[in-house]
């Protein structure tokens, strides 16, 4: 047999359920034969034997493979408009009781943005957001909820000194935010969507992916939206078909169903 990078995928897949080939391939093999070289093993058999039987090789692999670059109020221009223009649109539209989802929400930066910009608009304990990404990793360390400095940068200084305590050099986020996320894991190319969703937010995760997977998950995400509900993604994304599948642009980052 051989054990070729085709073979490893296959057997990544049946291991762990992650699909490389929706991956742009030179990319993430360079980045996983970066990663088999630092453990100094040769061979992508080898490396499976390894995954199969140590749980910390296991955990760092499935961390290695998803990109976790995320901050709190990334691109903050974006956010503005979401509070100015997309959340009383949709509170107006759908009322106070709202179903929105952070999709591949990493450490927890953006679901949290979100509890906080809506507060704005909502009671705390109204607020309930829906926050998944593939990686358990990323998700323990979301529930933990502790970030450094440069994090935290961009959130407005009234949600600083109300939501975030000092640690060290880190920042804590408040239990009364922490309690209005709910997180799971879930893989975007094999999982169920939720359905009736009124706002979905994903930014700066599908520029990993291949075309074909992108306009797979667009389509997706399409579903899971209630009529006129909105899809927010980040600013180096865009969705060419979005019209065929049935998106209305409203601006470069926000497509309404």
């Amino acid at each position: 047999m051989t054990y070729d990078y085709v073979w490893f995928k296959k057997a990544v897949f049946d291991l762990t359920k992650i699909d490389l080939t929706a991956y742009k391939e030179k990319q993430m093999k360079r980045r996983i034969d970066t990663l088999i070289g630092k453990n100094q093993i040769t061979g992508y058999d080898k490396y499976i034997i390894e995954l199969k039987t140590n749980k910390d090789k296991f955990e760092e692999f499935v961390n290695y493979l998803t990109i976790n670059v995320s901050e709190f109020y990334r691109n903050p221009g974006q956010w503005d408009i979401l509070d100015k223009e997309v959340f009383p649109q949709t509170i107006e539209k759908f009322g106070k009781n709202l179903k929105i989802w952070s999709a591949a929400c990493s450490t927890g930066d953006e679901p949290y943005s979100l509890v906080m910009a809506l507060t704005k608009h909502l009671p705390l304990n109204q607020i309930r957001i829906h926050a998944t990404d593939i990686d358990k990793q990323v998700l323990a360390k979301a529930k933990v909820g502790l970030y450094s400095e440069k994090s935290i940068a961009a959130v407005p200084a009234e949600f600083k000194r109300k939501y975030f305590t000092q640690i060290g050099p880190s920042y804590q986020i408040s239990e009364e935010i922490k309690r209005q996320v709910d997180f799971k894991q879930h893989n975007l190319l094999k999982d169920v969507y939720p359905s009736g969703c009124h706002l979905i937010v994903c930014r700066n995760v599908l520029i990993y992916f291949t075309e074909e997977a992108k306009v797979e998950i667009y389509k997706k995400f399409y579903s899971a939206l209630a009529s006129s509900g909105n899809l927010f993604i980040g600013s180096t994304e865009q969705i060419i078909n979005h019209a065929e599948i049935g998106y209305n642009r409203k601006n470069s980052f926000f497509y309404q169903k």
